[in-house]
């Protein structure tokens, strides 16, 4: 890994201010994992990222970051892909299936796809032709968590020590996750995801001491739930802003003890942290 595009290393953290398309701060077939919710394309106002392009030019960036993400798995490295699964704003678009293909086009492999009930039909403000047939919009308040892989569904390697509970495989591997978003003046993003989606999804898919990355760090939320749940954690963003965002969040105790977290999966962190030198989860306590 090169140094001179790290921002922040501490332990087993790191985060590296590039581009995913032209990085060559991650090596080759070295990623365990990828937990990652790339931009939507829909005019969210980030820092320096444009979110209004074509949606032609949006599906040719995707197949372009896939690609890249591509070489960075290992054989058995898996991607956890939060996306939307269809697009309203600006004309109608199968956001969800459009992207799957592309990926699968790129080379990956199809595992599952997980439902994510945000829960947030309240805010709708749009809904087409009011109470008649005309032109109705017909809005599903989730997203998707597309599972794919590189070559080998099944991991024979790494430290093969799963943290996993069983009341948490049961219920996980239900593939439709209900649990609230994140709020955006919290933390100071425009569009952060809770920790509750990178928690689950380091614990379902990967083993302790795995290599976590996520490609679109934005608020650092991916690299906080390695750094809980012991994994190597790597975070890439092209925006210097959110670089120290995810840095400053990563070092405070309070973003270990957000709400969003399983009460089940912050005991079970807490044993596994217990003996460690970095006490960052006992200062939650």
């Amino acid at each position: 890994m090169e140094s001179t595009k790290v921002y922040f290393k501490q332990e087993n953290i790191t985060i590296i201010n590039d581009d995913i398309l032209t990085t060559n701060a991650v090596n080759p077939d070295s990623i365990d994992l990828i937990v990652t919710s790339p931009p939507y394309n829909v005019d969210i106002k980030y820092n320096s990222n444009k979110d209004n392009i074509s949606y032609s030019e949006y599906l040719d960036f995707t197949r372009l970051w896939l690609a890249r993400c591509f070489q960075f798995l290992k054989d058995a490295g898996r991607l956890c892909l939060n996306i939307p699964l269809d697009k309203n704003k600006g004309g109608q678009q199968s956001v969800g299936a459009d992207i799957t293909t592309i990926a699968k086009q790129v080379g990956y492999k199809y595992h599952s796809t997980i439902i994510w009930n945000e829960g947030n039909i309240s805010r709708r403000t749009a809904w087409g032709s009011w109470l008649s047939a005309s032109a109705p919009y017909v809005i599903a308040p989730v997203e998707l968590i597309v599972v794919l892989y590189k070559k080998n569904w099944k991991k024979t390697r790494g430290s093969q020590i799963s943290d996993i509970t069983k009341s948490e495989f049961i219920s996980w591997t239900n593939g439709i996750w209900s649990f609230n978003g994140e709020s955006k003046k919290k933390i100071g993003h425009p569009a952060p995801y809770p920790i509750e989606l990178p928690y689950r999804c380091i614990k379902l898919f990967s083993f302790v001491n795995d290599t976590v990355l996520d490609p679109f760090l934005g608020s650092g939320t991916t690299i906080i739930a390695a750094s809980i749940l012991n994994r190597t954690g790597i975070g890439i963003e092209i925006d210097l802003k959110y670089c120290d965002i995810s840095e400053r969040r990563l070092q405070s105790s309070s973003a270990l003890s957000q709400k969003s977290l399983t009460i089940e999966g912050i005991q079970n962190a807490r044993k596994i942290y217990k003996t460690t030198r970095s006490g960052i989860l006992s200062q939650t306590s």
